[in-house]
């Protein structure tokens, strides 16, 4: 007797690609994550809310959505956060109404965020894909972390020992990018993002009419 068939999950939540990206500070994901998105216009980035002050440059409502911490607080309470988490004594939060619309509609999204949301994320959404990005060395972190100019001496300690706890969870990503050349590490940065399109699960629920002219 043949086997019955097993219909595939198309839930309309999962036709688009995720993709977290983790990385101690001073590692170079922003830098990558930019360099992407400058070139591949299909994929968005999640803005991220976070309490923290602004850094030189950042601007509202495109490098982050900066609010109060009180504030903050009162939206985690209500559940408008898919993830969030608090590191170096600020909180950051990723919009699950943002989320859920662009999965529905096919989009591809990245998130930039830290070990302890792509976790939460993970437990919530398993097709997710977790990239961490590596630096060559502890001696090239710091000395990028110094190179920035935006740190005291006690924040830069404070990120050099966040590093150590954060590389410790880099056996639960997906895939592994180490940032010792820039354009290497953005060439296969390219071949994950491009891996990731490839999965049954996306490639599925984009062609059901495919599927049913096939017969699965």
């Amino acid at each position: 007797m043949a086997s019955p068939k097993i219909k595939p999950n198309l839930s309309p939540a999962y036709q688009g690609s995720m993709l977290m990206i983790v990385a101690p500070s001073g590692a170079g994901k922003s830098s990558l994550v930019n360099a992407l998105l400058q070139e591949d216009l299909a994929l968005k980035l999640s803005l991220s809310t976070t309490t923290r002050a602004p850094r030189p440059g950042e601007i509202d409502g495109k490098d982050y959505r900066f609010i109060a911490r009180e504030e903050f607080i009162t939206e985690r309470d209500q559940g408008h956060f898919l993830e969030h988490a608090e590191v170096h004594g600020n909180f950051y939060g990723t919009s699950r109404a943002w989320i859920e619309t662009q999965m529905k509609t096919g989009r591809d999204v990245m998130l930039e965020i830290d070990w302890q949301g792509a976790q939460q994320i993970r437990q919530m959404i398993p097709e997710v894909q977790w990239i961490f990005i590596f630096p060559p060395s502890f001696e090239a972190l710091e000395e990028r972390l110094r190179k920035r100019g935006q740190d005291d001496e006690a924040t830069i300690q404070r990120r050099l020992a966040a590093a150590h706890l954060e590389l410790q969870h880099a056996h639960e990503a997906d895939f592994i990018v180490i940032n010792d050349d820039f354009e290497q590490a953005l060439i296969d940065l390219r071949h994950v993002v491009a891996a990731s399109r490839l999965r049954s699960g996306p490639i599925m629920a984009r062609n059901p009419a495919l599927l049913r002219r096939l017969g699965v």
